[in-house]
């Protein structure tokens, strides 16, 4: 059973809280004081999350954030707003804080929903699925500054870059921070299985067409991430052409794709209509050995993670590591 830990000063809202997770299977535990909130992290197994109020009587959800991350604790924090379009909502969500924000006055109807989202089962539980790692390079602050311009807009979005520079993180952070936070997010694998399907090029009653079209269907008002759209074969692009300028659908769609797909549209093996239609923004985030800045802290990251993980003593890199 994945345990959920509340924190929140109001009695009746820890009450409602913990009855509402009760109902649906998770193991609430309530505390009012960001002080005894610390005192129970240390208990939480892999795969809890935290509900937090913005304001606390002794900090802020933002505060127990910072926390958490100087102690390296990677456990996901949904904060508790007034509105979602207050103040205390943007400031919460800043700098890879929160993951999401409920609304006071509908927590009876957000709250189940929000946890579901970003509880994780212990055998699958994994602190860096979702979330976007930090990184100091100039390089970085730069892609995490467009991040911040494209999530305020409803545009589709193509992110570059090479295999393992977390693309699919960056796609999830942008997701995170816009107003479709609230709509349902699909994610789907170009070259995968999901879209294998017989495809009649004539009709619209194809397999293919009716797999990739339910995508859009129930993702309606919400987001559909699309890795590696570089493996989209054409008859698929077709289908995803005709889907988006036809249907018009109210879906956004974030792509991540190698720079390859650059020549595949030079070349006309990827539909150059379609490249524009999902490009109407994008973001490159450059190879480590092109922000070399990067690489100490991420290889830090990595062995703190894995040896909280398995339990294991924290190895660091040795300076001989360090200068190569």
């Amino acid at each position: 059973m994945n345990k959920v830990l509340i924190v929140d000063a109001s009695d009746s809202d820890r009450r409602l809280m913990s009855g509402l997770l009760v109902k649906s299977g998770y193991e609430p535990i309530a505390v009012e004081s960001m002080e005894a909130a610390k005192e129970e992290v240390a208990k939480l197994p892999p795969g809890a999350v935290i509900v937090a109020d913005y304001k606390l009587p002794d900090g802020s959800a933002k505060e127990l954030i910072n926390w958490l991350k100087s102690r390296k604790h990677y456990i996901p924090v949904i904060a508790i707003v007034n509105n979602r379009t207050c103040p205390e909502a943007t400031d919460v969500m800043e700098d890879h804080g929160a993951v999401a924000v409920i609304q006071r006055p509908a927590i009876d109807k957000e709250l189940v929903d929000y946890v579901s989202r970003y509880v994780r089962d212990i055998e699958s539980a994994t602190p860096t699925e979702e979330r976007l790692i930090d990184r100091p390079s100039d390089e970085f602050k730069k892609v995490k500054e467009k991040i911040a311009r494209l999530a305020t807009s409803n545009a589709n979005i193509i992110i570059f870059g090479e295999s393992g520079m977390g693309k699919e993180q960056i796609a999830r952070e942008i997701y995170r921070r816009s107003s479709r936070i609230d709509k349902p997010l699909t994610v789907i694998e170009a070259g995968g299985a999901a879209l294998i399907g017989k495809h009649n090029p004539t009709s619209t009653d194809s397999e293919m067409y009716g797999r990739i079209s339910s995508y859009f269907t129930n993702a309606a008002g919400g987001t559909i991430i699309i890795k590696n759209i570089h493996l989209l074969d054409f008859d698929k692009q077709s289908v995803l052409l005709h889907i988006l300028v036809t249907d018009h659908p109210d879906v956004r769609v974030i792509c991540t794709a190698e720079p390859e797909l650059l020549d595949m549209v030079a070349d006309k093996s990827f539909r150059s209509n379609l490249f524009f239609n999902l490009r109407e923004m994008d973001v490159t985030v450059l190879p480590l050995r092109k922000s070399g800045d990067d690489i100490q802290p991420l290889a830090e990251y990595y062995l703190q993670m894995f040896a909280e993980q398995y339990e294991k003593p924290v190895k660091r890199l040795d300076a001989s590591a360090v200068k190569a």
